[in-house]
């Protein structure tokens, strides 16, 4: 269970300063008969407040805080440690979005930070010489899944950008810890149990997480990793330039292409070329608020800013959080924004995109009166619509599968700053390729495997060179009168987008606070099936929704939110109790 690993992980810790630390809560209002198993009150604090998925990873940040340092290098320090303690999660070898607010100039941007697929692959990446795409874990497992990795890059041109603290002092704990090691944690033990098989594909992996005999190591064990602690210390004095170009990138491209499962294409001049994009956020009213967050290549921000415009006419407040009315307009309205990403969202420097149009007041109080009957919606009703400026007939239906995994993390510092960012491998364990101490991601398997659909129309989504693959990752902000209010963000594969939609919506309209609205079980519908999480009361309402027309499943529903509020009486932040993750403020 994650508090056992909570337990094990603060025993490393042994720092007077983590008295300042309170653990991630999950709380709920008792009087709503949806509870999950344990209740804790939200965090709060004056000056700055961190909530990340780790406790090693909370506390890297808030050493960075205390010692003067401010969002963004603080964010470094994070990120540092979560690739270290969260491996099968986030780390050097994959990519991540950050959505960021400049209090100095009152700037709200993100930045990109998404794999590119290798120059040398094509549109056939994943097609099998049947004519027929590959299996999923076929494609995953080895070299062929393997992108230009990013978010080393991220951390630099963001910390040159608005970073305080000396580069090389932001990277010392991870380093420290590394050389030391730390305390398995249940949950990554688990997930190392059930990937064995998987990792042992890689010399390099199992020989990092399984033993001499190949067994799994086990919860509670001492692990150090002296090449991720050099990989990091020639991070700190050479900057990304020394993660993409020379040993590194080196050992990158030779285990990308000389996997004896599935070799890759990526190349040395992928990683030379690589860089991170700073983009306009992608903003959606929302009951006067501007939910904000990440653009294209990512579907986060689109998806969510049409599910909320759609339900705005609807009194979701009236109704209450434990009323199937809310789930059904919720769901539907989900069903119908996963349609339009289906078809239109892609990167938008490889597919021309009216995003204004896809998140227009008069296009979604279109769509929303679809959802003023009664019932669930028909599968036949459930269609792409047509934004203004789309032509729906140019792009066909895709097929893109994303698994759950990833890590998020919020920030905000004592000037104002704030940061939410989501970072991920992709699969849990990525490819299951090591080197230097680092997994590599998985992210091709993001790109729909057939380049057309069932009709002979090509696939916004297909794989493409230079292109970055369409993500949930769902990073964000939102904004009340030009001023920050909210930080939040999960992991969770394309369920992402129903976590952070459900956790705007239960501050927002239910009054929830941010551990209330981390914790409430999740109800979410993508693609016509209600996913129900198992253990919870939301269970309650299976019959209600079967009853209404919806298929239902109770599945367990590991999401990860880590939410900051930010008002007049200081910051209140939660944590998800499904993970390891904690609160920390001052």
């Amino acid at each position: 269970m994650p508090y056992m690993a909570i337990a094990a992980v603060l025993a490393t810790l042994a720092s007077p300063q983590f008295a300042h630390a309170q653990q991630a809560t999950d709380a709920i209002a008792p009087e709503s008969g949806m509870t999950t198993s344990e209740t804790r009150p939200a965090v709060k604090s004056q000056n700055w407040m961190i909530s990340a998925a780790n406790p090693l990873a909370a506390q890297a940040g808030a050493d960075v805080l205390r010692r003067g340092g401010n969002a963004i290098d603080a964010m470094v320090a994070v990120q540092a440690m979560l690739g270290l303690v969260e491996p099968q999660s986030s780390g050097l070898g994959g990519g991540s979005f950050m959505v960021y607010y400049d209090a100095a100039h009152q700037k709200l941007t993100t930045m990109d930070a998404r794999e590119t697929a290798p120059m040398a692959a094509d549109e056939n990446l994943f097609m099998g010489a049947n004519g027929e795409p590959m299996k999923f874990y076929d494609a995953v497992v080895g070299g062929r899944s393997v992108g230009t990795p990013g978010t080393p890059m991220l951390l630099e041109k963001a910390h040159q950008k608005w970073g305080q603290m000396a580069w090389p002092n932001l990277f010392e704990m991870a380093i420290d810890r590394a050389d030391k090691g730390f305390l398995i944690s249940p949950r990554l033990a688990e997930l190392i149990v059930e990937d064995g098989g998987k990792l042992k594909k890689d010399p390099e992996a199992a020989a990092y997480f399984l033993d001499a005999n190949g067994i799994p190591l086990p919860a509670g064990k001492l692990l150090k990793n002296p090449d991720y602690a050099n990989t990091l210390r020639t991070l700190a004095q050479g900057g990304a330039d020394a993660f993409y170009n020379g040993p590194i990138a080196d050992a990158i491209v030779k285990k990308v292409q000389g996997a004896s499962w599935n070799p890759g294409l990526l190349s040395q001049s992928d990683l030379s070329a690589y860089d991170v994009k700073e983009r306009d956020p992608v903003c959606a009213l929302y009951r006067g608020y501007d939910v904000c967050g990440m653009g294209p290549p990512s579907s986060g921000a689109l998806t969510i800013g049409q599910i909320l415009g759609m339900i705005e006419p609807y009194d979701i407040a009236k109704f209450g959080p434990y009323s199937a009315k809310s789930w059904r307009l919720i769901g539907d309205a989900s069903r119908l924004a996963f349609a339009d990403r289906g078809r239109y969202m892609a990167d938008s420097d490889f597919v021309p995109m009216n995003l204004k149009g896809l998140v227009d007041p008069g296009y979604l109080a279109q769509r929303a009166r679809l959802l003023s009957g009664g019932l669930a919606l028909p599968a036949d009703k459930v269609q792409p619509g047509n934004p203004p400026q789309i032509h729906a007939a140019n792009w066909g239906e895709d097929n893109a599968i994303e698994f759950p995994c990833t890590s998020h993390f919020s920030i905000v510092d004592s000037w104002g700053n704030v940061v939410s960012m989501t970072t991920t491998i992709e699969n849990g364990f990525g490819s299951r390729l090591m080197t230097n101490g680092f997994l590599l991601n998985n992210e091709m398997t993001d790109f729909s495997f057939k380049p057309t659909d069932a009709k002979g129309m090509p696939v916004a989504n297909r794989v493409e060179p230079g292109k970055r693959p369409r993500s949930s990752m769902a990073p964000t902000i939102v904004m009340q009168g030009n001023q920050p209010v909210i930080a939040t963000g999960s992991p969770g594969g394309s369920r992402i987008i129903g976590y952070v939609a459900q956790s705007v919506i239960a501050m927002i309209d239910w009054g929830m606070d941010p551990q209330q609205a981390a914790a409430m079980p999740h109800l979410l519908n993508r693609f016509g099936t209600f996913d129900i999480e198992a253990g919870t009361q939301a269970e309650a309402l299976a019959p209600k929704l079967k009853a209404a027309g919806f298929d239902t499943k109770i599945t367990d529903l590991n999401s990860g939110l880590h939410i900051i509020k930010i008002g007049p009486d200081g910051l209140t932040g939660g944590a998800d109790p499904r993970r390891e993750g904690i609160v920390i403020g001052q």
